[in-house]
């Protein structure tokens, strides 16, 4: 893969959490601050933007095969998803900054990727009025699907046992803050922001060829049926689990033995890990955390 560094890439280490601007982040979002809040969006750029592990790599995909797919078939084969929808704040060593990618990316529009809560987005993005898309998931799946991806991702702090995480999850001590102002922050934004469009997990495990349509909408786009049908059966979870350009195989710092990077994209999987204490605990805590605010979820469909 074009300048990545393999041997660099080995050396990343776990990193400590710390505060930052008010959320926690670990260095690796943080190194390249500056150029980050500078960063100089164009009117045609598509921001997606989720908490992690709410389907970003999943809207990244379809989004680029909506735009891409029928020139980029030699792309499609050899370039990884986070080379064509770059991750805006990453700075990893062996891997171009988030930043330079995005300026060095030869497609128009550019597709861009980002974790940052709706507060930290760099303002370009609101001042060129871009699209952003955003997905949200339920809180209980979205915990238990960070949970297994910072057991196997040496670029993620070290997650302790289920019930260690799930505390810090609730205290909004995990990478990127609390997922309650996150999914909350995105919400409000829409209600005076226009070209932002809300998307829900659940909603596209339900019925993703529904959400294909409603994001082409969204987006202008005048994609004939039989091509969004073919997006969709692409972008089915089992086909991007297998597909060494969506499922981060490539990547070093993921190991694959402790867990996949896409594991199950199932809703509901959090019943599997949930003691009835925890569920109870959790419940209490998100009624608190929730009672401002119309976003609904489901847990389960």
């Amino acid at each position: 893969m074009e300048g990545v560094d393999f041997a660099l890439l080995n050396t990343v280490t776990r990193p400590e959490v710390f505060e930052f601007e008010g959320i926690s982040m670990v260095h690796y979002f943080t190194d390249n601050w500056e150029k980050v809040q500078n960063f100089q969006a164009r009117p045609d750029d598509i921001l997606v933007a989720t908490y992690p592990k709410a389907g970003t790599t999943w809207v990244s995909y379809i989004l680029d095969l909506l735009y891409f797919g029928n020139i980029a078939d030699e792309r499609q084969a050899s370039m990884p998803i986070f080379m064509r929808v770059p991750f805006l704040e990453s700075i990893f060593p062996g891997l171009p900054s988030g930043v330079d990618l995005v300026d060095n990316l030869p497609t128009t529009p550019r597709l861009i990727k980002t974790h940052l809560p709706v507060q930290l987005v760099p303002k370009s993005f609101w001042e060129q009025n871009c699209k952003v898309v955003y997905v949200a998931r339920n809180a209980k799946d979205n915990a238990v699907s960070y949970f297994h991806f910072e057991r196997m991702n040496k670029g993620q702090p070290e997650p302790g046992d289920w019930n260690n995480f799930l505390q810090n999850f609730m205290e909004g001590k995990k990478v990127f803050g609390p997922w309650y102002d996150h999914v909350c922050g995105y919400w409000e934004k829409k209600q005076t922001y226009s070209n932002l469009h809300y998307m829900f997990f659940e909603d596209m495990v339900e019925d993703s060829r529904c959400e294909v349509e409603r994001l082409c909408s969204f987006l202008g786009l005048s994609t004939p049926l039989e091509e969004r049908e073919r997006i969709t059966e692409c972008t089915h979870f089992d086909k991007m689990k297998e597909n060494k350009m969506t499922n981060y195989s490539t990547v070093p710092t993921m190991d694959f033995k402790i867990s996949p990077f896409m594991r199950k994209g199932k809703v509901g999987d959090w019943k599997n890990h949930f003691t009835v204490a925890q569920n109870e605990q959790f419940d209490e805590h998100y009624k608190q955390r929730m009672q401002n605010t119309s976003l609904q979820f489901r847990t389960e469909i």
